[in-house]
């Protein structure tokens, strides 16, 4: 029997691991694992157990990124046969960017090319202090084309620029000061601070976290115009007639715990 690319397992709390078990490649992924693991994330995005999905992997490396016995074979592909591929990888990103669920990538060793991708298309990022990253794809004659949209999100263009052409690789550190992670650990510390923020998230109502999430997409790089400004208004509005808003502030003014808050 074929071992499995990756793992899901959703726990008692509604937490949604999803684990990379490719680590003899470093957890590189073809295009099986991108199909299956798209997969697989849509059906927890609408999954109502799921309160959050974590994105880990096994062995020292978090991912290698694409897998190049993978790219190799493409490269003899016409240029139909490769957008219909890169549309696929492409598909994954936006699945993970814009999952209706709390993401966190919790990262150990290496990330390389696609692998920082996932990382930037998590909602937050714990690295350890030994994790180090590499935007690899011009030493291979490529660009970083289908996680460019997240990566340079997360980093800014200035930093693009810099690392999508020198390839060099950086430290958890220097991925923290460009905002690809919002925390850096030791290593031994990394399921730990995953679990302490996971604790945070469940303090809060998950569908105004659904709603959050909605709000920052349509926000984000956005002009602050007369229809910005109605509609965040209009958002505001809908929420608080919401249920779970009527109960947040019940719960608030009765000094208890809302209905959705785990003990």
């Amino acid at each position: 029997m074929q071992k499995p690319l990756f793992m899901e397992e959703i726990d008692e709390d509604g937490v949604a691991r999803v684990t990379l078990t490719r680590p003899e490649v470093h957890n590189a992924f073809n295009d099986t694992l991108i199909a299956e693991l798209t997969t697989v994330l849509d059906g927890l995005g609408t999954d109502r157990r799921v309160r959050a999905v974590v994105l880990c992997s096994q062995g020292r490396n978090f991912s290698a990124g694409a897998d190049l016995n993978w790219m190799q074979r493409m490269a003899g592909n016409t240029k139909a046969q490769n957008l219909a591929d890169a549309r696929i990888l492409a598909g994954l990103m936006r699945t993970l960017n814009d999952l209706p669920k709390p993401t966190m990538a919790l990262v150990q060793g290496r990330a390389l090319g696609g692998g920082v991708g996932l990382v930037a298309c998590c909602d937050i990022a714990v690295a350890a202090e030994t994790a180090n990253f590499t935007l690899s794809e011009v030493k291979l004659g490529l660009i970083p084309a289908a996680i460019s949209p997240y990566v340079i999100s997360a980093i800014g263009a200035r930093a693009a620029r810099r690392y999508f052409l020198t390839a060099e690789t950086f430290s958890a550190r220097e991925a923290q000061a460009l905002g690809l992670v919002h925390s850096v650990v030791s290593d031994e510390a990394l399921e730990d601070a995953g679990k302490k923020i996971l604790r945070s998230l469940f303090k809060g109502g998950p569908q105004a976290q659904v709603a959050a999430k909605e709000l920052i997409f349509a926000v984000a790089a956005r002009p602050i115009d007369d229809a910005v400004v109605e509609d965040t208004a209009a958002r505001i509005a809908r929420q608080r007639t919401s249920e779970e808003a009527r109960e947040g502030v019940a719960a608030f003014l009765d000094k208890r715990d809302p209905s959705w808050t785990m003990s």
